[in-house]
């Protein structure tokens, strides 16, 4: 298992080794020993898994204290562009994204520590997303940022006619204007 660290400090991209033969493939999905040591010391409490077509934009969500959540996402059926927002004040990355193509192909997973937004797209006709999740869901909690920010400048690698949001996500603030983010200095991840 390979861990690749990427231009925000907490976000990594995880890429397994995987063994190939007559009968198909096998790969180590999680190792929490092989996380612990290289990405973060965590546990993992739920797991979560959707089913989307083409075109549906799923985000920008992020969770509130005391239910914030770092997420371990990983695209098990077609292809998907994964991204991760930093939205901690006072972090020399605020605003800038991490943008990652997970597949059925590439198995990559995307680690998405606490103090994120996260949202994905769907690329092919039609994706299953796996994600695990360090804290468990509250609604009362749950937070979010536009999809379209223009400040975010996120190319989401879909044509925007083609985009399908759900009502919750047509109305989300942009992230100058958000109520509530996270402190850096609070290093929530």
């Amino acid at each position: 298992m390979q861990v690749i660290q990427t231009d925000i400090e907490g976000v990594v991209i995880i890429e397994p080794k995987i063994f190939n033969d007559p009968r198909g493939y096998f790969f180590e999905s999680f190792s929490e020993r092989i996380f612990s040591e290289h990405v973060k010391k965590t546990t993992f409490v739920q797991d979560n898994e959707s089913k989307s077509s083409y075109g549906v934009l799923r985000g920008l969500h992020f969770q509130k204290p005391p239910f914030t959540q770092s997420k371990l996402v990983r695209c098990i059926k077609g292809c998907v562009l994964d991204v991760a927002v930093d939205i901690r004040k006072g972090s020399p990355t605020f605003g800038k994204h991490v943008a990652v193509e997970l597949s059925e192909t590439n198995h990559r997973q995307l680690f998405v520590p606490r103090g994120f937004a996260h949202g994905f797209s769907v690329l092919s006709p039609e994706a299953i997303f796996q994600y695990k999740c360090d804290n468990y869901y509250a609604p009362q909690s749950e937070g979010a940022i536009a999809w379209n920010d223009p400040e975010l400048n996120i190319d989401w690698k879909l044509d925007p006619a083609d985009i399908i949001l759900s009502e919750k996500d047509k109305k989300h603030p942009l992230l100058s204007e958000a109520e509530w983010l996270f402190d850096y200095k609070e290093n929530l991840y």
